[in-house]
């Protein structure tokens, strides 16, 4: 094998590009993505014709890899016939193999991915040994389509692009949209895929009970988000954002019942209890509050976060902004009116 560092750091890539089962590359992708890599790593760029050479180098001693060569969309596409096959493969060490047990010992026991197939193949292989769960998440057995968590994890992961069939509650016709998938997210017992679509990179979530077919799109290629997602959803309450709202200082009092429940699972990472001269401002302003306690939160509205706000009922108020107060409140006044309607 040449030991200088620009063959090695060629076969490491190429080693990876060709076990790729979610991406399939030809000749000119391969060239692109190794030098991509070179590149990054300070070292010059090569031509296809040196690919080629290194491609057809690993097909004999010492390696002796084989290499399959097939046309997809009118492309010579070329990977390894065994996608478990690595050039760099070796037999795990008693600690790595003992590390390895620890980490699926620990994802085995997650309520909410119980359609990973895999995992449990693993179990099997490394002779991972079944023990009472000591860690157990909420999960919804009967939510609709929860066996598309595993494939969109899959697309996800491997930043291959999807065709997504779907349908809403409002308008049960099909629809579909070329999608890039970025994260898993879950809320409320519901799993939610989010991403942009390709046509406009609008960023966009959807509840996987409302998908009806995932279909991958490896020849479309996948563009990374430009920002970073989870810091996105630091400012709302769930999932639902809108690009048109700004942050609202949201400010709420809660009753002596209640107060300890919102101390010790915050209604938004932000939450703060209010003290001193801003809790006397507000008790002048609304001088008919009961007794509790007083907290502010930072986020942007939506409809998860009033919805998680009336679910304490009288036990916890509004007192600013008046357009959320006034939101809740005409909430509320439905909500007589339907019931006034079937008391008996």
């Amino acid at each position: 094998m040449p030991t200088n560092k620009n063959a090695l750091t060629r076969y490491k890539y190429l080693d990876e590009l060709l076990s790729d089962r979610h991406h399939f590359f030809d000749i000119h992708d391969l060239t692109d993505r190794v030098n991509e890599k070179l590149i990054t790593s300070g070292l010059p760029e090569v031509t296809q014709r040196c690919i080629e050479k290194d491609i057809n180098y690993l097909e004999y001693a010492p390696f002796f890899a084989e290499i399959e060569r097939f046309r997809v969309s009118g492309r010579r596409c070329v990977q390894y016939a065994d996608p478990s096959f690595s050039i760099f493969k070796k037999e795990l060490s008693e600690e790595e193999s003992n590390l390895i047990l620890e980490v699926l010992n620990t994802i085995g026991q997650f309520d909410g991915l119980t359609h990973f197939e895999w995992l449990e193949r693993f179990k099997i292989g490394l002779g991972l040994k079944e023990r009472t769960k000591v860690i157990c998440f909420s999960n919804n057995p009967y939510l609709q389509n929860s066996n598309l968590l595993g494939v969109l994890f899959d697309n996800t992961s491997n930043e291959v692009v999807v065709e997504l069939e779907y349908h809403t509650f409002s308008d049960t016709g099909k629809k579909t949209i070329v999608f890039h998938p970025y994260m898993l997210k879950q809320y409320n017992n519901r799993w939610y895929i989010i991403g942009a679509a390709n046509s406009d990179r609008k960023i966009l979530n959807f509840a996987l009970d409302r998908i009806d077919k995932v279909t991958p799109l490896p020849e479309v290629k996948f563009v990374p988000c430009e920002e970073d997602l989870a810091e996105r959803f630091e400012d709302i309450v769930g999932v639902t954002l809108y690009e048109d709202r700004e942050v609202e200082h949201i400010i709420f009092w809660v009753s002596d019942y209640s107060k300890d429940y919102i101390i010790t699972k915050p209604i938004h990472e932000s939450q703060k209890s209010l003290r001193n001269n801003a809790i006397n401002t507000l008790l002048k302003k609304y001088p008919n509050i009961g007794s509790g306690r007083i907290f502010s939160i930072d986020c942007i509205p939506n409809y998860e976060l009033i919805r998680e706000l009336c679910s304490f009922g009288k036990e916890l108020i509004v007192l600013e902004p008046s357009s959320i107060k006034d939101e809740i409140f005409k909430r509320i006044s439905l909500m007589v009116e339907e019931y006034s309607c079937v008391r008996t």
